[in-house]
């Protein structure tokens, strides 16, 4: 994957309904593989929330294995395939490496994977404070990882970690 600059943007009310609009392309394309449920995760999901413009969709699978098989169907179909964390899921974006619009993540439904990223994007939608903490924290990684998707993702990995283990009271 190539290194292009991380630029995060206010939120924009159309990153829902661009969540919404894919989702039913991909209900269509390879439906049959869907388990579970189809998410819309990743900062864009999180109203108010600064992020980078790529809707993160997190797609519900029944186990990496037997989704092998929607990869090519995406492929054919505008999405770019990276073996990127391949043992806990399959990992596409589109249109390109170099422009991203989305990012889907065929993960198997109830996987860690899959409950850490739903917590935590609830947590976000629900506690203002928190969403403020991450806010500020993505906007000064996003200076000083500003071409290094990859450390920007893992210097995130701690703040997520602690709210995560944080239980609701």
């Amino acid at each position: 994957m190539s290194e292009n600059r991380i630029e995060l943007k206010s939120y924009n009310p159309s990153w829902p309904i661009m969540f919404e609009s894919e989702k039913s392309f991909l209900l269509e394309l390879i439906g049959e593989f869907s388990f579970g449920s189809i998410e819309h995760v990743g900062s864009t999901a999180v109203r108010g929330m600064v992020a980078k413009p790529i809707i993160d969709i997190m797609f519900g699978v029944k186990s990496l294995h037997e989704s092998e098989a929607a990869i090519p169907v995406l492929v054919d179909s505008g999405y770019c395939y990276w073996p990127y964390k391949n043992d806990v899921m399959h990992w596409l974006c589109k249109p390109s490496d170099v422009f991203r619009t989305h990012h889907l993540h065929l993960v198997p439904f109830e996987s860690e994977l899959w409950d850490e990223r739903i917590e935590f994007r609830n947590k976000l939608q629900k506690d203002s404070h928190i969403a403020k903490q991450y806010g500020l924290l993505k906007r000064q990684l996003s200076i000083k990882y500003a071409y290094d998707r990859e450390a920007y993702t893992q210097a995130k990995w701690p703040f997520i970690k602690n709210v995560l283990a944080k239980t609701d009271n």
